[in-house]
């Protein structure tokens, strides 16, 4: 064993070995219990960093922890390959987006072997590959025959710049997430999944998913949006609209449809449109409504605007005209578009109704009187459904509460064929067809005469032209005679083939699923392998993904479910959402008001006795810089920390242990360099230890025999922490703590007396044992010193120690004494001693006696096991 640890050298050695001896490929075998342990797939973006670093080695704890216990286990990895980042990286580089997406997955697959996580690399994966999306395509051709894909016209978010549709959440305040343009509504043929089919399963089967955190599932709950609510059928006023017709909306409140005094419609609804058609104003206000974002979420920030249209509808109980406004905060697409103003008893419509002089009409009152209607201030009893108010100024309904109200209205509305109860759910169906060349290619084949038609089965898949350089100006595809230009399967005529690709989101839904058989030519799944692995017993990723990913990747495995392909209904048995890594960010101001962000690495800090920064410098001009505070690791602010120079100068096992007990894995890890020399001395002292037993000879582990008291407590120490550790990785998944035991359990290891022989088998015994506990964490350090403590074995054999519960029953105890509550001392007595002899060894110790200055003892209380309190 070499005198000085030398990290490049021993994972190297370590990492040679489990590639030349396929030490991480996973074969089924029914005689084991499974463990299918995944980490969210990368984008091949070029470098992992250190947020990567973190999400992977949680999972390769896990992993390693379970095949340590027994488990058959299966860690893949594979990449999310297609998307919008390796376009614009063709466009600046002058290269096709596939060359540059190889050449990162080269390199970054080199980085993830650097760190030495035990992944099966036979099941490697990329999304762009044909043999992957050709199965992606193969399922959207069944589904769009089943109607579970569909194509309409949609109004969507259109990104002039990237020239693409983005979802919902790609829109942030108005802009584009990537280019920052200004976004567009557009109304343009699209192909959707009805996920919305799939609506009620997805919100209950999330109350099966014990092993999720409850905060991810009630994102879930809240985005699919379960309502109970009415449909309400305004009909048109003849003399201002010209003709007859329907208005229809939702609302989850009917029962204050007595105090409805507008209806507000879309910018795209036909009302709109015709009221527009002699009115330039009108015609004005429309169009910036089209120009502004379709997300939720900006809507509910930005402000309400609307405009009259001069037309009218007719409320369905009381036959009094209602002016028809058209206001930005209503969605076309969602519902009807259009919804019923009650600004008495709805925020939003009582500031609009307030902006605007309308009027109000409140039809709920406080129970007990107390609270006088202000027309002019917003209170929160306006909007209550309890059993503090009741109707009023509703004529036949007065007097009722909620429920009552709600019954008798939908009731009346029901015969007179103007409305019914009914459940809605704010989930949409999604819209997948994107306008960029870097996809999987939509497998529809466009015939003049025979319409949309699949690409039969045989044709799969339609390959993506990898030889492409994209320009940014609309997709390449749509300029490419020779992939468009195709025949129809069904007539054999001329036709064209879709240029749209898929959303990437489709690709990430079912990956997982595939890992189960990546290489299976004749079938999306291999059955039997799908059955054996799937579920995904622990995923691990970004609490960013708990809506879009998470959310489709579960209607995935019901669309597989469905089509035979799965037997599960859920694909991820647990999950945990691991926290960011942050660091301090510095920056100068630049004269242009913006900021010139500087890497940590190049400032040097002032602090105060208590740790606290005081000022900063840059290292090379001397010159004061700007604290930025705390922010996630980023390339905009340039605060990241390198992966590959960092394992260049400690070792991938001090990034890993670091990572793991620096926080929980489920809270951000604030990055230290004193932590980092901190886990580097450790690994350095573990070593030291080892090869000090080891120069002195390795010998059998203790088996039994005679032990003086501090090695019996050096073992008691041992197999508690033995216990603590398993339960710590296992159900607690808390690895900063795991890692604490064990430092607690060498510093006892250092105090005792390890000289004679039974010293000596137990150091031999802790040694193994400690080796055994950290190697999920680190890996390679440990595989070099089990081959010391046990040569012509491999650590990757063994299995995880057991509890020796025999070294757990203690013959002495030591019990904590205070004097009134503090503590005075401590005795050491039989650990099956009488109360009384308790308390009598309590009594006489020394420094008891002198804080009891005298007096006699009131009350004894005794916690066995653990303190004697004495009151004087």
């Amino acid at each position: 064993m070499q005198e000085i640890y030398s990290p490049r050298e021993v994972e190297a050695a370590a990492q040679q070995k489990w590639q030349r001896t396929a030490a991480f490929k996973a074969v089924e075998d029914a005689s084991r219990p499974k463990y299918y342990a995944l980490s969210m797939f990368p984008y091949p973006s070029g470098k992992l960093h250190m947020g990567h670093v973190r999400n992977y080695t949680i999972t390769d704890v896990l992993a390693r922890f379970k095949r340590l216990q027994g488990f058959n286990v299966l860690q893949p990895m594979g990449w999310d390959a297609f998307g919008l980042p390796a376009e614009n990286a063709a466009m600046k580089n002058g290269g096709a987006p596939a060359a540059w997406t190889y050449a990162n997955i080269d390199y970054m697959k080199t980085q993830l072997d650097s760190l030495g996580f035990a992944l099966d690399w036979e099941r490697e994966l990329a999304t762009c590959k044909p043999d992957y999306y050709r199965w992606e395509q193969w399922l959207f051709t069944r589904l769009f025959e089943k109607g579970v894909i569909y194509k309409k016209n949609g109004v969507v978010n259109w990104d002039p710049v990237d020239q693409t549709v983005l979802a919902n959440e790609q829109v942030v305040d108005g802009r584009g997430w990537r280019s920052g343009a200004v976004v567009e509504k557009r109304e343009i043929p699209m192909y959707y999944f009805a996920i919305t089919q799939y609506a009620d399963e997805l919100l209950t089967s999330l109350d099966t998913l014990d092993g999720w955190p409850e905060q991810v599932k009630t994102m879930q709950k809240n985005w699919i949006g379960k309502s109970h609510g009415s449909d309400v059928v305004f009909a048109y006023d003849q003399d201002s609209i010209g003709h007859d017709g329907q208005l229809k909306v939702y609302t989850t409140r009917p029962d204050t449809l007595m105090g409805a005094t507008y209806v507000a419609v879309a910018a795209e609804h036909p009302l709109a449109t015709q009221a527009a058609a002699n009115n330039p104003a009108l015609q004005a206000f429309i169009a910036e409504c089209k120009a502004g974002s379709v997300a939720e979420a900006d809507v509910a920030k930005m402000e309400k605007k609307g405009m009259d249209t001069g037309l009218f509808v007719i409320h369905p109980l009381t036959g009094a005209k209602l002016p028809v406004w058209v206001a930005n905060y209503v969605l076309w697409g969602y519902g009807e578009g259009a919804v019923m103003a009650v600004p008495a008893h709805d925020e939003r419509d009582f500031e609009f109704a307030n902006k605007y002089r309308l009027p109000l009409l409140q039809v709920y009152a406080p129970v007990a009187g107390d609270q006088a209607f202000d027309a002019t201030q917003w209170q929160d009893w306006y909007a209550a459904k309890d059993d503090s108010v009741r109707t009023v100024n509703s004529g036949k309904y007065d007097g009722k509460s909620f429920n009552e109200a709600f019954d008798a209205i939908v009731g009346d509305l029901e015969a007179k064929a103007a409305g019914q109860k009914k459940t809605q759910y704010r989930l949409r169906d999604w819209g997948i067809s994107r306008q960029r060349y870097w996809g999987c290619p939509i497998p529809i084949i466009h015939c003049p005469t025979c319409g949309d038609v699949p690409v039969p089965e045989k044709d799969l898949p339609v390959v993506l032209p990898e030889n492409v350089v994209p320009d940014g100006a609309g997709s390449p595809l749509a300029k490419m005679p020779e992939f468009y230009e195709t025949s129809c399967p069904k007539c054999g005529g001329a036709a064209k083939r879709e240029t749209d690709t898929m959303d990437t989101f489709v690709e990430s839904s079912w990956y997982y699923a595939r890992y189960a058989s990546p290489k299976c030519d004749t079938a999306m799944l291999d059955k039997a392998a799908a059955d054996y692995w799937l579920q995904v017993d622990q995923y691990v990723g970004g609490i960013e993904h708990a809506i879009l990913h998470l959310l489709y990747a579960r209607f995935f495995h019901k669309l597989m479910r469905d089509e035979g392909l799965v037997s599960s209904d859920e694909p991820f048995k647990s999950l945990l959402t691991q926290g960011m890594v942050i660091c301090e960010t510095f920056y100068r101001e630049l004269p242009n008001g913006s900021k010139d962000w500087i890497a940590p690495q190049d400032v040097v800090l002032e602090r105060d006795a208590k740790g606290k920064i005081t000022g900063a410098t840059h290292r090379v001009d001397g010159l004061p810089v700007v604290v930025g505070g705390v922010e996630k690791m980023s390339k905009s602010k340039n605060n990241g920390v390198d992966p590959q120079e960092f394992i260049e100068k400690y070792g991938a096992d001090t990034a890993r242990l670091f990572m793991m007990f620096a926080a929980p894995p489920e809270q951000s890890l604030e990055w230290s360099d004193a932590g980092v020399e901190g886990a580097f001395r450790f690994l350095k002292r573990l070593w030291k230890l080892a090869k000090e037993h080891a120069d002195a000879g390795v010998v059998t582990a203790y088996a039994g025999g005679e032990l003086n008291a501090s090695q019996k407590e050096l073992r008691f120490k041992l197999h508690s922490t033995i216990q603590k550790v398993a339960d710590d990785y296992g159900r607690r998944q808390q690895f900063n703590t795991a890692i604490a035991a064990v430092m607690e359990l060498l510093n006892t290891y250092d105090k005792t007396d390890r000289s004679d022989a039974a010293g000596r088998a137990v150091a031999q015994e802790v040694l193994e044992s400690v080796t055994l506990l950290l190697s999920p964490i680190v890996p390679h350090i440990t595989d070099a010193i089990w081959s010391v403590l046990q040569p012509g074995s491999e650590l990757l054999a063994q299995a995880w120690p057991k509890v020796d519960e025999a070294a757990l029953v203690k013959s002495e105890i030591e019990m904590m004494v205070q004097v009134a509550g503090k503590l005075r001392g401590s005795i050491t007595v039989a650990a099956d001693a009488a109360k009384d002899v308790i308390e009598a060894a309590a009594l006489a110790h020394e420094n008891v006696q002198k804080f009891m200055e005298g007096k006699p003892a009131k009350k004894i209380i005794v916690v066995p096991g653990r303190l004697v309190n004495i009151v004087v």
